[in-house]
């Protein structure tokens, strides 16, 4: 029982006794009239005044059971008593303050959300127990999972280089990690606090085209100046060494063959270094492609015949699996002979020998393309963050400058593209068009 019905009963009863007393007592029937009269007046005031009383006592309970409903559109009316009054005026300053901390929440809520939606940045958030809790859809791209897969998933589950890498970031630490290929990716691991408990996100940004073009700004400078001070050199050298040739027929016939072939040494090592740097200038003096309509799958299997006699004395086999035909593509035919001869260069070089060479193609997402697949030894995780590197070679006698001209060629055509390989597996240069 409610304790305002327990006050009405007592209201009641005690009005009932004092009526019953008086009926007993007195015997003026018309004076007992009166008094009953009283009496029941006396108990309609009392339960007016005990409902005027727990009035303050019904807003707070209906109040409750409507900020325990969510319900923050509701306000009270006053009602002409100073202390419900006072407790309404309250109750309607609180309950406008949360409507307007809600809409205000929510609006956060909302923006955010469309900002990490268009954010080119991937952003991964976690929960408590380190699991991916939400994923946007750079985040998506960058991981090649859709959302819904990844939710709930630890990144140790997802088995990628890229992933085990995320995994390791410590809390505050920003590092560059190679995703496929050439692409670089910038990843920072914080945190923010959800109900008093710190949670983890990370930020990732793809830097490929920034750090490319500061490469290419860093080593075009570099072989510039090479270029100048080794030809400015070589050339005086060059002259003189070709002007004490004249001079042999003045030597001893004892002396003239030791004299001719040291100069010969000496101008072949000039001639040698000349084509060294030139190699390097062609990089810097690429000029723009001439872009015409080119038969890729024609021009592969010219370059194939080329290497024909060399990848038969390897015992390199070569395959073909073009599932579509490709039909003609922009391109500069000089320029992508060049990227292709590199291309297999390379996977000869790493097959060594015994092995075989996929040419595959067809459409992938829409795109057209086409991978060149080795059976070499695969790529090494030490050397997988400096593919494309300027000047990085794991030849003994490579200058390192392969892929970097291989990139400048097919960034210039705009062509996208991925060297990828686990260590001991296949290796798939991929170029889409």
């Amino acid at each position: 029982m409610t304790l305002h019905r327990k006050f009405i009963l007592y209201l009641v009863l005690i009005h009932l006794a004092f009526a019953a007393s008086a009926a007993f007592l007195m015997e003026n029937r018309a004076f007992l009239l009166a008094v009953e009269a009283f009496f029941l007046l006396s108990l309609v005031f009392g339960v007016r005044l005990l409902r005027a009383l727990f009035s303050p006592l019904d807003l707070i309970r209906t109040g409750t059971e409507l900020i325990d409903e969510s319900d923050f559109t509701c306000r009270f009316r006053e009602v002409g008593q100073p202390e419900a009054d006072r407790l309404i005026q309250v109750y309607n300053r609180m309950i406008d303050h949360l409507r307007e901390e809600r809409v205000r929440l929510q609006e956060q809520h909302y923006f955010l959300d469309r900002l990490l939606r268009a954010s080119p940045s991937g952003i991964l958030t976690f929960d408590f127990d380190e699991a991916i809790a939400t994923a946007n859809p750079s985040a998506e791209r960058t991981l090649q999972a859709p959302a819904e897969s990844l939710t709930g998933q630890k990144l140790s589950v997802l088995h990628t280089p890229f992933a085990d890498a995320l995994g390791h970031l410590k809390v505050g630490e920003s590092r560059v990690i190679p995703l496929q290929g050439r692409q670089r990716v910038k990843c920072q691991r914080s945190q923010f606090l959800d109900r008093g408990f710190p949670r983890s996100f990370i930020l990732m940004e793809e830097l490929t085209e920034e750090l490319r073009q500061s490469e290419k700004a860093a080593y075009e400078k570099l072989i510039r100046l090479m270029s100048h001070e080794v030809n400015n050199s070589l050339g005086a050298a060059g002259s003189l060494l070709h002007s004490c040739l004249n001079y042999r027929d003045q030597l001893r016939d004892e002396d003239r063959r030791d004299f001719e072939t040291a100069l010969q040494v000496a101008i072949s090592r000039t001639d040698h270094l000349n084509a060294f740097m030139k190699s390097f200038a062609d990089v810097v003096r690429l000029p723009p492609p001439e872009l015409r309509l080119c038969d890729v799958e024609q021009l592969l299997k010219d370059i194939a015949f080329l290497m024909s006699a060399e990848c038969r004395s390897r015992r390199i086999a070569w395959a073909w699996d073009i599932r579509e035909p490709l039909g003609p593509i922009l391109m500069d035919k000089n320029q992508m002979e060049q990227v292709f001869l590199n291309i297999l260069k390379n996977a000869v070089e790493a097959i060594g020998e015994g092995g075989g060479i996929t040419i595959r193609g067809g459409k992938k997402g829409g795109r057209r393309f086409i991978a060149v697949e080795d059976t070499g030894c695969g790529i090494a995780p030490e050397v997988r963050s400096n593919l494309f590197t300027p000047f990085f070679s794991t030849k003994p006698n490579g200058q390192g400058i392969g892929l970097t001209l291989v990139q400048e060629i097919l960034s210039r055509h705009h062509f996208d593209f991925s060297l990828d390989g686990q260590p001991g597996g296949p290796t798939q240069f991929t170029i889409y068009f």
